[in-house]
């Protein structure tokens, strides 16, 4: 077993539990201070097995519309295209753990 402890911008916390929840994981959102990213932040605490780590850790591609030129050699205008995005930051701590419990 593991357990996940994340720190990250207070602004990435609902996409990310949501991203997460989707995945089927369970989170524990508390809210924190301090000097990682020098603004508000939210730990996350996820206790996962040791074979569902990398899901977990897993990035996400981010689909942004990109405006392309309309003309002879472009119609239609925009499209999506898949972008890997890198904005703000998230501080991860990977710890073993010997026992889970949910009540």
């Amino acid at each position: 077993m593991k357990l996940i402890v994340a720190v990250l911008r207070k602004e990435d916390e609902a996409d990310t539990i949501a991203e997460l929840n989707k995945k089927g994981f369970f989170v524990t959102e508390l809210a924190t201070t301090g000097g990682f990213l020098k603004e508000k932040n939210t730990t996350l605490l996820i206790g996962t097995d040791d074979h569902k780590l990398d899901a977990v850790l897993a990035k996400t591609v981010t689909y942004a519309a990109t405006p392309m030129e309309s003309g002879n050699f472009c119609p239609g205008g925009n499209y999506s295209v898949p972008i890997d995005t890198q904005t703000g930051g998230c501080t991860v701590f990977v710890l073993n753990m010997e026992q889970l419990e949910k009540f």
